[in-house]
């Protein structure tokens, strides 16, 4: 490969126009803010009785679990009682 004295062109560095350049956190952290209030403007609340009747919905299934994990935290007591005694 021959080597040819003629420079090839440099490509030149853009600077950044203010269109291009990123704001500042402050600005940027405004944004956000704004979206976030335009966005919970969007929202459809629950009526006060939809609130009630899901709450009351989630306290019956908690009661539930808890009644079905103590019986069979029970059993399994009982179960582990029976084998320690029965090889005694």
């Amino acid at each position: 490969m021959a080597q040819s004295n003629e420079k090839q062109p440099v490509e030149k560095k853009t600077k950044k126009t203010d269109k291009d350049a990123k704001p500042n956190i402050f600005v940027r952290f405004g944004r956000g803010v704004k979206g976030v209030f335009s966005e919970l403007k969007r929202i459809t609340w629950p009526t006060f009785g939809k609130t009630v009747k899901a709450t009351g919905v989630v306290l019956v299934i908690v009661l539930i679990l808890t009644i079905v994990t103590t019986g069979v935290n029970q059993g399994f007591g009982k179960l582990l009682e029976l084998i320690t005694t029965w090889g005694a």
